[in-house]
């Protein structure tokens, strides 16, 4: 078994809940000679107000693609009539582009037509900075701390142009205050209340950067290219987590299940129910000690659970006679509750006596052909030592196999299933016709492809992780009747030199292997195929145990090969969204898939079976999401019995670190580098204490079998960032504008008469319906 590393993380754009509140804006006033702060104290303006707008700035987030709601931008699902310079991708869907046209509308119709020709321009083009992909930058609202700005950041040139032609249009824009009194002041006061600190990002200049523009909206990459991807913190406290799966009922809840025999059930709204699902620990087999593959392996729900609650789990338990073996069984819920199982309902469907302590297999799950497919480990020990060819390459034993077997039906024999008529060694005397494919060392978590959504490409493959002996880890996509090799090879190289150079062995190569300056010991993963994060649809994404490093593998179908990408989790720029995390614990165990079909993996910091240490993390893309409302989704209500206990996230969120006081120099920023321990923090970062074993120094397990060595630590290391200081607060860009058309216009630098003050007075009423004109 691999043991995971956790990352706590939670959903910023789909929890209600983690929705930070608006705030005023607090803006400093602007007079003819002064600036003053809310503090009351006074400054000369413009260049102690300039002075002071620098500092608020000091150490701020570097300018990332994001919108007003705090989520990442996304391809509008329809075309913008209005601000169709963001139609390929930005922050507005159709309604708020609808939205945005009244507004402007609004605006013009206190304009006459020379200043329409004037100004509509430049009307527009600042209305339309909230559908711009850097529309979080250009408000200052990246940050959910900090102050909303009323207008967007404009560059100097712009901004004094707009003021010499513009400036009585300006109060049409905004009813803000402070900005008016700026405004009548001079140019240089209202620009500098506008001024963002880096140029390359206000506007008209973002749209002119090429640097910024060139991978928009594709996931970003750093100059190793290790693809930034972000995570939330969705479960703690776990005990060596080992899997999650759900039941395809619509009802999307999550059943997490812990080595030790338990499993737990976690509602849609992120709460755990406080009675487990099922609680099998007096039965199965599981010690404390470091590294123990033994215990609570593998779970899958019948494709017909929703009719006829059935279930199927893989455990390692000990007879009466003291004989270590591996159990699959079928279990059913009960009646009276749907979330609880029944545990007098336990149908035993299969025994292996296992020979060693390790390479236990653990996997269950169910093909698209319906059939149930059980992926055992090769007996344990070093090398595959039983019998001449080892268990793997035998095929008339169950160990070391992948077998497929039909859970709704019995065999003339008296078993209790059914063998495929289809498997591959059924007439063969000298296989068991269980078997499906062979030469397996020990898979370790499996996964079913549900195909592009879609073209439904690549539907029903079987990824799975296959954990190698000393040299090469491997990925492998099963195929029926196939031989993976082992223990003749080992990746892709030969292991046992005789029977490498067997020419009848025909064996199926891994899509992709990894030598042990990668890592030691693979967790299969999930090919994504979510509705969240669109741009990594296909990407087969899987990690390492022992270092925790994540990976991605990309399919390049014109030379039927796959490359392989890192994963750097925690980027202090990538992954300053609302509810994301920089850090996770390092001991990978295991991947998961929601029923909506989003990525998760679980992982632990001390990888004990009794140690509640574990976590479970989502995968988040920050470079682009869904258009909102494309992924809702109504879960079926079930009625709960049991007390429901509320999330309480662990870990730090990158905002939060963020806006902690700081005590030290500024810090570079920092990443979760896939090459790297996942919970080390930047060179300059503090180190925090933690507490490491080694599987070396402690008893050996009961069965006295050796037990792989493996560093645990206590406590994920957090690592700093910069200090960001909170300067404005947050409401929408623009206020509410006129009902009642009035057009008068004095001149060019002066657009509104006295009579405009009427026309305030009635900002709030908004006209009915949209006209969509065009402002040239």
């Amino acid at each position: 078994m691999n043991e995971p590393y956790y990352e706590e993380v939670q959903d910023f754009y789909t929890s209600d809940a983690q929705k930070p509140t608006r705030k005023d804006v607090n803006v400093w006033p602007c007079t003819r000679r002064s600036c003053r702060s809310s503090s009351g104290v006074s400054f000369s303006c413009p260049y102690i107000c300039l002075c002071f707008s620098l500092l608020c700035l000091i150490g701020s987030l570097l300018g990332h693609p994001q919108c007003l709601d705090y989520g990442p931008p996304f391809q509008p699902p329809s075309h913008l009539e209005f601000c169709s310079a963001y139609e390929t991708f930005g922050c507005c869907d159709q309604e708020r582009d609808n939205s945005i046209a009244e507004k402007y509308w609004d605006i013009m119709d206190y304009i006459d037509p020379w200043g329409h020709k004037l100004c509509g321009t430049y009307i527009k083009d600042i209305l339309c900075q909230e559908c711009s992909p850097y529309a979080a930058h250009l408000y200052d609202a990246e940050n959910p701390r900090t102050p909303l700005r009323k207008l967007p950041g404009l560059c100097s040139e712009y901004c004094s142009e707009f003021h010499f032609n513009c400036r009585s249009a300006i109060s049409l824009l905004t009813s803000d205050q402070h900005i008016q009194e700026c405004l009548e002041t001079n140019k240089t006061c209202f620009c500098n209340l506008l001024h963002l600190h880096d140029e390359d990002y206000c506007f008209p200049n973002v749209l002119k950067n090429t640097a910024l523009n060139r991978n928009l909206g594709l996931v970003a990459e750093d100059r190793k290219g290790c693809l930034q991807l972000c995570l939330t913190e969705v479960v703690n406290g776990l005990r060596n987590p080992v899997l999650m799966v759900h039941a395809n009922d619509h009802t999307h809840r999550m059943f997490v299940a812990e080595q030790v025999g338990m499993v737990w059930v976690y509602l849609p709204d992120g709460s755990q129910l406080e009675e487990p699902f099922l609680d099998i620990k007096s039965i199965v087999l599981a010690t404390p000690w470091i590294g123990d593959e033994r215990g609570f392996l593998g779970m899958a729900f019948h494709p017909k659970y929703k009719y006829n609650g059935k279930f199927y789990i893989y455990y390692s338990y000990m007879d009466k006679n003291r004989v270590e073996k591996i159990r699959i069984s079928e279990l059913k819920v009960l009646a009276s509750d749907v979330n609880k199982a029944d545990p007098r309902s336990e149908r035993n469907l299969l025994e292996l006596e296992e020979p060693a302590a390790n390479h236990n297999g653990g996997q269950l799950l169910f093909g698209v052909d319906g059939y149930m497919y059980i992926f055992t480990g090769d007996g344990g020990k070093a090398g595959d030592p039983f019998g001449k060819f080892g268990n793997a390459q035998n095929k008339s034993t169950l160990l070391g196999k992948v077998l497929r077997i039909d859970v709704d039906g019995r065999s003339p024999a008296g078993k209790p299933y059914r063998i495929p008529p289809d498997n591959p060694f059924v007439s063969d005397p000298k296989a068991r016709p269980e078997v499906y494919a062979y030469g397996v060392r020990n898979m370790w978590r499996c996964a079913v492809d549900r195909g592009d959504p879609v073209t439904k490409k690549g539907k029903g493959r079987m990824f799975c992780g296959d954990v190698g002996q000393n040299r090469f880890e491997e990925i492998d996509i099963i195929v029926k009747g196939g031989n993976y090799g082992w223990r003749a090879k080992e990746g892709f190289e030969c292991y046992d030199t005789k029977l490498c150079q067997n020419s009848s062995l025909d064996d199926i190569l891994p899509i992709f292997a990894y030598g042990r300056n990668v890592g030691k010991s693979v967790t299969g993963g999930y090919v994504y195929r979510g509705c969240e994060s669109p741009n990594l649809n296909g990407l087969y994404i899987f990690g390492d145990f022992m270092n925790g490093r994540l990976m991605a593998l990309q399919e390049d179908k014109k030379i039927n090969k796959w490359k392989k990408q890192d994963i750097c989790i925690g980027s202090t720029k990538t992954c300053a969204f609302p509810g994301m995390i920089s850090s996770y614990n390092k001991f990978i165990i295991s991947f998961a898939e929601d029923e909506a079909g989003e990525l998760y993996f679980l992982s632990t910091s001390y990888p004990s079976a009794y140690a509640p240490h574990g976590s479970l993390y989502k995968f988040i893309d920050p470079a682009r999401r869904a258009p909102p409302g494309k992924c809702k989704y109504k879960p079926v209500p079930v009625k709960t019995k049991s007390k429901r206990i509320p999330f309480v996230p662990h870990a730090k969120t990158v905002l939060e670190l963020l806006n902690e006081p700081s005590t030290t120099q500024p810090l570079k920023k920092s990443s979760t580098s896939t090459g790297a321990i996942p919970t080390v923090s930047s060179k300059k970062a503090k180190k925090t204490p933690s507490t490491k074993i080694k599987a070396s120094t402690v008893k050996s397990a009961p069965s006295g079998k050796k037990r792989q060595k493996i560093k645990a630590e206590a406590k994920p290391h957090k690592p700093k960032h910069e200090e960001k200081v909170v300067c404005i607060s947050r409401t929408t860009p623009a206020p509410p504008l006129p009902k009642k058309k009035s057009s008068y216009l004095t001149g060019t630098k002066k657009l509104l008469p006295k009579k405009a003050a009427l026309a305030k007075e009635k900002l709030g009423k908004r006209r009915k319906g949209s006209r969509l004109k065009s402002s040239f």
